[in-house]
């Protein structure tokens, strides 16, 4: 079964209207590979903007929203609101939300039942800490993430999984393409064992990770790398390089 491969850029907090006016220009004037899903992060304030100015054929995520479509939630953004920006999709459970907010495993996985109840797609994330791979738990880590986010799933096709490595986010150190790979891998054995054969095949399995113009074309060449979740690079002009990785 072929899989669109799929790039999503996090600007995280970052930019202004002005540098993200010019990236976004960037962006709509480049040559794409059309065979590509691209979906740019946008930091809340600027969805409406993104959504305006990116060109159609690029999608723009929300980096996080709440379980419920409205409330006394200071602060928060909901799903309904969301797409009322002409936004589809929206990024939960990255690292930075569990490890920086203290976002429980729990917390995720109700944010993305109402997230897809709400017709967003999920770019759910994945990955563990440096400690966790070091003492050999990652497959206990990811699998205990991966769970919680699967019983909340109501429609697979939505839902794009991306394996982030928490010690190699933004520390220059890239998993390799193989130990990308091996729990690229594992993943979807998990999926095929625990939910379905077809949603296994399926689901789209992404990295993130200090993913480069240099370490993109080795890392999309493995099999069941299915795209990236692109942080830093995803501001600049390389970004371009990663989103052809494949061509």
């Amino acid at each position: 079964m072929s899989r669109k491969f799929f790039v999503g850029g996090n600007w995280k907090m970052n930019g202004d209207k002005k540098s993200l006016g010019d990236l976004i220009q960037t962006m709509n004037g480049a040559k794409v590979d059309p065979n590509v899903e691209v979906v740019c992060g946008s930091p809340s304030i600027y969805l409406d903007f993104a959504r305006s100015k990116l060109d159609p054929k690029f999608g723009v995520a929300a980096q996080n929203c709440y379980k419920v479509a409205k409330g006394a939630f200071t602060g928060e953004i909901s799903p309904a609101m969301i797409k009322d920006c002409g936004v589809n999709w929206v990024i939960l459970g990255h690292s930075e939300r569990r490890h920086v907010f203290g976002e429980s495993n729990e917390l995720i996985g109700q944010k993305t039942a109402h997230a897809l109840e709400s017709g967003l797609g999920v770019i759910a994330c994945i990955g563990e800490k440096l400690d966790e791979r070091e003492g050999g738990i990652t497959e206990k880590v990811v699998f205990a993430q991966t769970k919680v986010i699967a019983d909340n799933v109501s429609d697979w096709s939505k839902v794009v999984l991306a394996y982030e490595p928490v010690w190699a986010i933004g520390t220059g150190k890239t998993a390799s393409p193989q130990q990308a790979q091996e729990v690229h891998d594992k993943l979807r054995g998990w999926l095929k064992t625990n939910v379905s054969e077809d949603v296994g095949n399926s689901v789209r399995i992404i990295y993130g990770g200090s993913v480069t113009g240099a370490t993109c074309k080795e890392l999309a060449g493995q099999k069941d790398v299915d795209g990236f979740l692109v942080g830093g690079a995803s501001l600049k002009p390389e970004f371009i390089e990663i989103i052809n990785a494949k061509a």
